[in-house]
């Protein structure tokens, strides 16, 4: 889309372009999602704990550091936002990483800080965003979810369970929210072609591995549970899905981003068995696979 297309652009209000927050813009989905909203013509403020962002995110945006897991820094950066622009229209938490590895191998403090960036870094910053929301009575705040919060893989429990967090947290404040003219959504991509894999299993290396879970461990390193490989969509389609929760009239509390998320979303409607079924053959397979490529 040309940033001349004049007719794509959003439809400007109280005098201005809309606003968005967007955290997690230092890379992979979050730049990807920051670039989409200004390629609209939104007026961008894009986050990151670390700073300088990618240059051409630091072109098109305004840019903040932002460490989700600190209270003051999330209110003072809203609050600076809505200063300088007036305005908060869309707020876009996309911050997050994954903690790898089984359950019973990923320490209970590196899963507290998971959860600190994934389920409480969206809660501050919807505190922060919704006294000005409310007062301007409209608003959106769309949350980068997953479908792993919905239906868990092996060897990514810690972070499947922070997602599913994030769902619930999102579906209280969607109904907490009716009627004030502000819209939750979620969007809810399985796997995406980030350097999200890489830094899983930077963050994995060292630990003591149980042999109970070679299998497990199999089907991360060589396998395709981190990245999904040819199952994984590119993060300007997600960026995509997110600029349509935003800008939708009528958004819906959730957007599955392509086939294999629609999929996911379907199998939870079969029995645990059969669920548990398909999640060990997909290990069993993408480690053979793997290793076979390799």
């Amino acid at each position: 889309m040309s940033r001349n297309d004049e007719s794509a652009r959003p439809v400007e209000r109280d005098g201005g372009p809309p606003v968005a927050l967007v955290t997690g813009a230092g890379g992979g989905i979050g730049s990807a999602i920051a670039l989409a909203f200004a390629e609209r013509g939104w007026r961008v403020y894009a986050t990151d704990v670390g700073t300088p962002l990618p240059e051409r995110v630091r072109a098109d945006c305004e840019t903040r550091a932002l460490d989700v897991t600190d209270d003051a820094q999330c209110e003072r950066v809203v609050d600076e936002v809505v200063a300088e622009a007036g305005r908060l229209d869309c707020l876009v938490n996309n911050a997050g990483y994954a903690e790898a590895g089984p359950v019973e191998d990923v320490p209970v403090d590196a899963a507290r800080e998971g959860f600190d960036v994934l389920v409480h870094g969206p809660h501050r910053l919807a505190r922060a965003a919704l006294p000005h929301m409310r007062e301007r009575g409209r608003g959106r705040i769309v949350t980068v979810s997953s479908v792993m919060g919905l239906v868990a893989s092996p060897g990514l429990g810690a972070y499947a369970a922070g997602k599913a967090a994030v769902e619930s947290l999102h579906d209280a404040l969607r109904v907490e929210l009716r009627a004030s003219g502000v819209d939750v959504s979620l969007v809810e991509p399985a796997w995406v072609e980030t350097d999200f894999a890489d830094a899983a299993r930077e963050r994995m290396a060292g630990r003591e591995r149980t042999p109970a879970y070679a299998r497990t461990y199999a089907a991360i390193d060589d396998g395709w549970i981190l990245d999904g490989n040819p199952l994984a969509v590119e993060p300007e389609r997600v960026a995509a899905v997110v600029v349509r929760a935003a800008e939708a009239d009528d958004p819906k509390a959730r957007y599955p981003v392509g086939s294999f998320a629609r999929f996911v979303r379907w199998t939870t409607w079969l029995p645990a068995p059969v669920i548990d079924a398909i999640q060990a053959g997909y290990e069993r397979a993408t480690a053979a696979i793997g290793r076979w490529l390799r």
